[in-house]
C-alpha cells in the first residue's frame, strides 16, 4: 500500500521548496522503501532548482539520502527489512561502463540522475490532490521522510555507525575523494592543488593526505576555508592571487608547476588557468558543475608537450558499494574526519540550510527528517 510522507517539493525555478504532505508507491521489484533518517544538501541540489539542467518540475530534490529499509520489492535479494543504507547515485546496470564496474559513467547516467523518473517513465509520489511529482532524482529524491530507491544504489553499512552523518558520502565527499584515489590515482610524494574548499574540495583535501601527497595547495575564494583546509591537512593555502594558479605553484616552490589539479568550482575560467599549472605529465580533474556549454580550452602545444591529462570526473569515478565503505574505514581511523563538515538542520529549516550552504557559511548542512 502506497504511505504518506513529508517531503519538500521544488515546484518552481529558483524558489524555496515547500514543506508537503505526499503519497509514496510501493516499490517495485527491484526496489526497497527507505526511511529516510537524513540527508545532505548538495550545490547539484541547486543547478536542479535554479534549471540549470532540465530537470522536470514539481519534483523531490535531495541525493545525500540515508536511511532504514522498510520494505523490499519482490526481486530484491541483497536487502532486508532494518537494514541501514546509504542511497547514491542510479545506473543502469548493463551498459559498457557498469559492466566494467564504472557506473559513474552509466551511459544513461543523465536521464536516470536528472529526470525526475524510473527507467520506465513512471513516478513513485504524488501529492495531495494526486498529482504527479516526479521522483527517482539520482535514483531517491531523499529530501523526504520516505523514499523509494533501487536496490543497487542503496548500500548497506554498519548500523552501529551514526546513520545521520553518512548520507553526504553518497555524492559529495566521495565526489571529491574518489578524484583523488580513483580517477586520479595520486601518487605518493605528488604536488596537488585543490581550487575550491567547499564539501568536494575539503574531501580532495583530505583524500590527498591519505594518497601520501607531500604538497597539498588550497585554494579558495574565503580565507576561513582556507584556514579549515589546512587544519584538515592542506601544507599550503592562498586565495586566488593576481598570476593564477601559476603563481599559486611558484608560491608552493614548484615552478614546473603541480602534478594533480582538482578543480571544483565548475568555473570554465578557472579551470583553463589551471590547466597551465600543471607539472609535465600533471593531470587536472574537472569536478565542478560547468553550465551547459562552457568551453574548457587550453594550447595544444601544451598538452601535448608535457603529456598533460584534461580529465572529466563524476561522482569521483566510485563504484559506492566499495568505495563508501572505505570511507567510512578511513573515517574510523580518524583519517578522514568528514564529520567536521557537518552541521544538521530540520527538514522544516531546509530552506535555510540551503542558504547558508550557497553563502558559504556551512559547509556540509545536512537535513533531518525525524527532529
Amino acid at each position: 500500500m502506497p504511505i504518506e510522507a513529508i517531503a519538500a517539493v521544488q515546484r518552481e525555478r529558483g524558489a524555496p521548496p515547500a514543506i508537503e504532505r505526499v503519497r509514496i508507491d510501493d516499490p517495485h521489484p527491484d526496489e526497497v522503501l527507505v526511511r529516510i533518517v537524513a540527508t545532505g544538501v548538495c550545490h547539484t541540489d541547486m543547478v536542479m532548482r535554479d534549471q540549470l539542467v532540465p530537470t522536470p518540475f514539481p519534483a523531490v530534490l535531495g541525493h545525500e539520502g540515508a536511511g532504514i529499509v522498510e520494505r523490499v520489492g519482490s526481486n530484491v535479494e541483497r536487502l532486508v527489512p532494518g537494514d541501514h543504507v546509504v542511497l547514491s547515485f542510479a545506473h543502469c546496470g548493463h551498459c559498457p561502463s557498469c559492466d566494467d564496474a564504472e557506473p559513474a559513467y552509466c551511459h544513461s547516467w543523465f536521464p536516470l540522475n536528472f529526470m525526475g523518473m524510473r527507467a520506465d517513465g513512471s513516478s513513485a509520489i504524488t501529492d495531495a490532490d494526486g498529482r504527479q511529482v516526479h521522483s527517482h532524482i539520482f535514483g531517491q529524491s531523499s529530501f523526504a521522510t520516505h523514499a523509494v530507491v533501487n536496490e543497487a544504489n542503496a548500500v548497506r553499512v554498519d548500523p552501529a555507525i551514526p546513520l545521520k552523518l553518512l548520507g553526504p558520502l553518497g555524492c559529495g565527499l566521495q565526489t571529491g575523494a574518489g578524484a583523488v584515489l580513483n580517477s586520479l590515482k595520486v601518487r605518493s610524494g605528488a604536488s596537488v592543488a585543490v581550487i575550491g574548499a567547499g564539501a568536494v574540495g575539503l574531501s580532495a583535501v583530505m583524500a590527498a593526505r591519505i594518497a601520501g601527497a607531500s604538497v597539498i595547495a588550497a585554494v579558495d575564494l574565503k580565507q576561513r576555508r582556507v584556514d579549515f583546509a589546512r587544519e584538515l591537512g592542506a601544507t599550503h593555502g592562498s586565495t586566488p592571487l593576481q598570476g593564477g594558479m601559476e603563481e599559486v605553484a611558484a608560491g608552493a616552490g614548484l615552478p614546473a608547476g603541480f602534478d594533480y589539479i582538482i578543480d571544483t568550482t565548475g568555473s570554465a575560467a578557472v579551470g583553463n588557468d589551471a590547466i597551465f599549472a600543471l607539472a609535465p605529465r600533471g593531470e587536472i580533474a574537472l569536478v565542478g558543475a560547468y553550465p551547459p556549454q562552457a568551453d574548457i580550452v587550453s594550447d595544444g602545444t601544451h598538452i601535448l608537450s608535457g603529456g598533460r591529462v584534461i580529465r572529466g570526473v563524476v561522482e569521483g569515478g566510485a563504484e559506492p558499494h566499495s568505495f563508501i565503505p572505505r570511507l567510512i574505514e578511513y573515517w574510523q581511523a580518524g583519517q578522514f574526519p568528514f564529520d567536521r563538515l557537518v552541521e544538521f538542520f530540520p527538514l522544516a529549516e531546509i530552506e535555510k540550510a540551503i542558504r547558508l550552504s550557497e553563502e558559504g557559511l556551512v559547509v556540509k548542512p545536512v537535513v533531518l527528517m525525524e527532529e
